[in-house]
């Protein structure tokens, strides 16, 4: 509680935002956001599709904000844009920037749906995949590598790659597989060469199904669709490796965690369920200059605005502290629904 005030108190006691950062968190409309730290110059870059009507660049592409608070913001810069002569024709989910060999890393999802791919159920199937850019700069311009071909099968439609990086120093990519190819989409886990191309099979870590948490969702096609969101890895620390990811629930879209028993990718996966509900979720974690560990999410699913939380490394897993409310500017129950409570309840 003393750490919540004092961190309330020190934004209530902060100058007004400067003439260069008039966008307040709330302001924003953020799916999938991803943020990055930047120690060197002490500010905060926050990720998401390019949205024309703010950066005034009708291309299809990604787009980052600045702050040096996490609450007033920059107005956005295009940081990369889809090449005229790419296979994708749309798209831009899901944007996630890494470190990687001195150089910045861009994983972002386009797709094509006048591409076809064969479809394995009842619903067309068409391109979509993670692509791949560099950068000597954390905002950019960002160059597609690998001729802008995806490090997936062409025939696999997968969504929200991200980089992972193992205890030996190995790349991988983790990626949801898509449901609408798949009925129960997956999580999977792509090992890679230090230039990040391919360096073997793509492992199957989890079905959406195995959480029982999870709701189906009815198709027009008349079966059941499951989703799977959003992965990102962490290690606690005490060496537990933790998955963040999505999907839906009873109330709506669920950020949730997963648990390694094993220590590894390989798993087995144990389900550890809900962390924030309230239609929220594909979070990412990053910590703040101060040394918070702060989970980002979007809420709602639709017109959705970035919320922030500050979390616990509990050890064996994560918790939620609270939401970051001097933030975002918008309160919510802190915890969503505990496990085995309905949503009408909380």
């Amino acid at each position: 509680m003393r750490r919540w005030l004092a961190a309330l108190l020190l934004t209530l006691a902060a100058p007004v935002a400067a003439a260069d950062a008039p966008l307040l968190t709330s302001h924003l409309r953020i799916h999938d956001p991803f943020v990055v730290a930047e120690q060197a110059s002490r500010t905060y870059w926050l990720f998401s599709k390019n949205d024309p009507a703010v950066t005034g660049d009708p291309r299809i592409g990604i787009m980052a904000y600045a702050s040096s608070d996490l609450a007033h913001w920059q107005t956005p810069k295009l940081v990369f844009a889809l090449p005229k002569d790419s296979w994708a024709d749309d798209g831009g989910w899901a944007p996630e920037v890494h470190r990687w060999k001195g150089r910045y890393y861009l994983f972002a999802t386009f797709h094509n749906d006048k591409a076809a791919v064969p479809a394995s159920g009842k619903r067309p199937t068409y391109r979509r995949a993670t692509l791949l850019a560099v950068s000597d700069r954390i905002d950019g311009p960002y160059q597609l590598i690998h001729k802008g071909e995806p490090v997936t099968t062409p025939n696999d439609m997968t969504l929200d790659g991200s980089l992972y990086i193992d205890p030996a120093g190995k790349p991988w990519m983790v990626y949801a597989h898509e449901w609408l190819q798949m009925g129960v989409g997956t999580m999977e886990a792509l090992p890679l060469k230090d230039d990040l191309s391919p360096a073997g099979k793509p492992q199957l870590l989890f079905r959406a199904n195995d959480a029982d948490w999870v709701i189906g969702q009815k198709q027009p096609e008349g079966d059941m669709g499951y989703v799977t969101d959003g992965p990102e890895l962490y290690r606690t620390k005490n060496g537990t490796l933790l998955m963040l990811w999505s999907s839906w629930g009873k109330g709506g879209y669920v950020q949730a965690q997963a648990r390694s028993t094993s220590g590894t990718l390989a798993g087995p996966w144990e389900q550890l369920g809900p962390l924030v509900m309230q239609d929220s979720g594909h979070g990412m974690l990053f910590h703040a200059f101060d040394g918070r560990l702060i989970l980002v999410l979007h809420r709602p699913f639709k017109r959705a605005i970035a919320k922030f939380y500050e979390m616990r490394d509990a050890g064996d897993r994560l918790e939620v502290v609270r939401e970051a409310v001097e933030l975002d500017g918008e309160a919510y129950p802190t915890h969503g629904c505990p496990m085995g409570v309905s949503d009408a309840r909380c």
